[in-house]
């Protein structure tokens, strides 16, 4: 099929709700390495491996040969009976994983794994209540649409009265306009007048994203979590790092996101680069509070032989490629590739953010006059300019103005320039209009 016949079939077959990039989408026909092939032939540089779900590149022969002989073998059965795939994985993640959280439930989404978390968070503290983030992004459930701190991404109303959203830790766009340190960490301060105010004062639990993923890569200061989760627990409640977007190695150096942030999660959750491509999620806790489950439970497509075998490779990858240095070293040259942007372009690359192989830039008017309203417009030229250029990248944020970058983490030097490269001129052309 070519793109044009690709794309008027999603018109006609496809709800109009579901979101494509691009004024015309781009219609993708087979992906290798960091390649992507459109219906059309033209090949495009991914930065940002399907919403950071590509983990290590696109059509890995280590992945998808494990994909090959599991599939001959078994593909699917049912959390119903354990599987050798699953129980290797479980294995394998516990032994990265600090702490006691050694116990896992696998789903095939981060919805289904959030979900999950916040079922054990209440039934462990006999709570209901749930703190999540303004700017916070959680999937696509009733529970997760009312988990979202972001309006952009909220389809329903609140339907579960029990979750209260506390400020964002955004020191670029501060809630409270203090500047840090001096601000001495008043966004997670304020959790506690949360508590105080909008709750039975007994909470069941705290989900945060490490680093905010849909809401544009948001860093928060390296106090804040220790902080936060501290008040948390002050009121009986357990930590959930949603490290849907952040887990294996993506935010460099460590294996977690929250690794950064010196606190040590009660219950995480992850998806996306967990198998490569391959729908797979997982959520983990301690033994103590994996009990506390009343009843019983199953996940029929969690757990899939087949998603299992892609995990248990890419995992093995990860760990011979060292993941969480190789994203350090090269995510550090990335950064230091879009802060020379922003010293090109002072006016309107608000600000440079992230961790590893996870980084944003903000577009906003004017940056050097002080104005900085998020510039949606520019944001859209950009964005077809890098992809006329030949680069795919990501957009998120509460206004759309923030570009994600996040590319498979097998990347390598030469490619990080071409990408920054691209982006360059993609700026200039932008501007240029």
């Amino acid at each position: 099929m070519t793109g044009d016949e690709i794309r008027q079939k999603h018109r006609q077959y496809l709800m109009p709700a579901t979101i494509n990039y691009y004024q015309e989408p781009l219609a993708v026909e087979s992906a290798k390495g960091l390649t992507i092939t459109d219906a059309d032939g033209r090949e495009y540089l991914d930065f940002f491996g399907g919403i950071l779900t590509v983990s290590l590149s696109h059509a890995n022969e280590d992945v998808n040969g494990a994909v090959r002989v599991q599939l001959d073998r078994l593909s699917h059965i049912s959390s119903l009976y354990p599987t050798a795939p699953m129980v290797q994985v479980a294995e394998a993640l516990a032994g990265i994983m600090p702490g006691d959280v050694s116990q896992s439930f696998f789903t095939a989404s981060g919805t289904e794994a959030d979900e999950m978390a916040v079922m054990l968070a209440m039934t462990h503290t006999g709570k209901s209540e749930i703190i999540a983030l303004r700017n916070g992004y959680s999937g696509r459930s009733a529970l997760a649409q009312s988990l979202m701190g972001h309006a952009n991404w909220r389809i329903l109303p609140q339907q579960i009265a029990g979750v209260k959203h506390a400020v964002q830790p955004d020191c670029y766009r501060c809630p409270f306009n203090l500047k840090y340190p001096s601000c001495n960490i008043q966004c997670a301060r304020d959790i506690e007048n949360l508590i105080q105010y909008t709750t039975t004062g007994q909470i069941a639990g705290f989900l945060a994203e490490p680093v905010q993923g849909v809401g544009g890569f948001v860093v928060p200061p390296k106090e804040y979590f220790e902080v936060a989760v501290g008040i948390v627990r002050k009121y009986g409640g357990l930590f959930i790092a949603d490290e849907v977007q952040t887990g294996f190695g993506r935010t460099g150096d460590h294996w977690w996101g929250f690794q950064h942030f010196g606190v040590q999660p009660d219950i995480v959750t992850m998806a996306k680069g967990i198998a490569n491509g391959l729908p797979a999620a997982n959520c983990m806790t301690t033994p103590t509070i994996a009990k506390s489950l009343p009843r019983l439970t199953l996940s029929t497509f969690g757990g899939n032989p087949l998603a299992m075998a892609a995990a248990k490779a890419t995992l093995e990858v990860m760990q011979r490629e060292d993941i969480p240095a190789r994203s350090a070293r090269l995510g550090a040259r990335l950064r230091a590739g879009l802060e020379a942007l922003q010293v090109r372009f002072p006016s309107n690359i608000g600000q440079v953010r992230g961790l590893g192989l996870m980084q944003a830039i903000e577009i906003v008017v004017d940056e050097v006059a002080g104005d900085r309203t998020p510039d949606a417009a520019l944001t859209a030229r950009i964005f077809e300019a890098a992809r006329a250029e030949g680069l795919i990248i990501g957009k998120g944020g509460r206004w759309g103005n923030v570009f994600r970058i996040a590319p498979p983490m097998l990347i390598d030097e030469a490619q990080i320039d071409d990408g920054l490269a691209m982006l360059e001129r993609a700026l200039v052309a932008a501007k240029a209009r």
